[in-house]
């Protein structure tokens, strides 16, 4: 199935009913008052997160969504039936957003979680609502009121712990494959992988994250040139980010490796500063392209020119995605780090709890 993370669909909520005037007409009762019922009230419209879905491509192909009107009311103090309401499932991490004023509706972070999109409008009163001591005959009655509509902006943003950066090409998808029973499709030519890829990575028993790979940057993504911009909004919610270098490259040694790092770094500035100030630890792939004798030369010499023109990265670590040297320390080191943050969350959340109680 083909990956579609962006739709754009119109919605519309039921009208209420309307009111009615009617009065009661018996055999031994000749002024038997006014009976008129009120209408129903309209369909709302509902958005709810379901982990069963993992795409948005139905929107795609139904863009406008409706609930229905509720019915009119009717004589012998009946009321109009309410519309039915209708709920949109969308997959969990779908952002909902007003298209015309740009203010965020919903973030579905869990599966199950609804929320209110459109609210359907009031049935309007029928005339057994306006008899008084003066006025026993009423003719008044009101209408419905309209439904609400809105169209709105979905954005996919997967969940995951810890996102891959780097250059096509760089290895991304061959680590993913080697860390996580994920198969994206590897190649040996750039901008291979073309949609996120998710892989759960175990690490012991009952320890495991969750790995998002996006396709490649290249200069310019920010302002849209490839792939990779359509896709960096999938790293918003992770908690680490895994820079990944080719510190083989084909042509350039360690000067056009460091250049391709900075460009990485350079364009995740430009698209999100948010994203930019995330945790980010530089992760040298493809070391066992490079003769083991001058394996710490190459190492060394990358290292001291990234230093210079980007500073000390927080941790920096060496791996050969394909062999899997190194993929193991690395993994337990990100899973110590998830786990420290969520152990800090906690107890941030119990200092809070306890700190309000009475």
């Amino acid at each position: 199935m083909k990956f579609i993370d962006e739709a754009t669909i119109e919605t519309h909520s039921g009208k209420g009913g309307d009111g009615v005037v009617a009065f009661r007409r018996e055999k031994f009762v000749p002024r038997g008052g006014p009976s008129g019922g009120d209408g129903g009230r309209g369909g709302s419209l509902f958005i709810r997160a379901d982990r069963n879905i993992n795409t948005l491509i139905d929107y795609r192909y139904k863009r406008i969504h409706r609930a229905n009107n509720g019915e009119n009311g009717q004589g012998k103090d009946r009321y109009g039936k309410a519309g039915e309401d209708v709920v949109l499932r969308v997959p969990v991490g779908t952002v909902v957003t007003d298209e015309q004023t740009g203010e965020q509706l919903a973030d579905l972070a869990t599966d199950g979680q609804t929320e209110l999109i459109c609210k359907g409008g009031n049935g309007g009163l029928g005339n057994i609502h306006f008899k008084s001591s003066i006025n026993r005959t009423p003719r008044q009655c009101t209408p419905g009121e309209p439904g609400q509509s809105r169209r709105l902006r979905l954005e996919l943003r997967v969940l995951a712990d810890v996102g891959l950066l780097g250059l096509p090409n760089a290895g991304k998808s061959t680590f993913i494959r080697a860390v996580s029973a994920a198969r994206p499709k590897v190649a040996d030519y750039p901008f291979t992988t073309l949609q996120p890829h998710l892989g759960v990575v175990s690490v012991g028993l009952n320890r495991s994250f969750v790995v998002a790979d996006i396709p490649g940057l290249i200069e310019g993504a920010a302002e849209g040139s490839g792939l990779g911009h359509q896709f960096l909004k999938h790293l918003q919610r992770t908690k680490l980010l895994l820079h990944l270098v080719d510190i083989a490259p084909a042509e350039g040694g360690s000067t056009a490796a460091v250049a391709g790092a900075k460009a990485i770094v350079e364009e995740l500035r430009k698209y999100d500063e948010s994203l930019f100030a995330k945790p980010r630890w530089l992760v040298l792939n493809k070391i066992d392209l490079i003769a083991e004798d001058s394996r710490d030369t190459a190492v060394s010499d990358f290292m001291e020119q990234y230093h210079r023109q980007l500073g000390v990265p927080e941790r920096s670590f060496t791996v050969s995605a394909l062999a899997g040297t190194g993929c193991t320390e690395l993994t337990r080191a990100i899973m110590d780090y998830l786990s420290a943050i969520d152990e800090a969350g906690t107890k941030s959340a119990e200092a809070t709890s306890g700190a309000r109680a009475p």
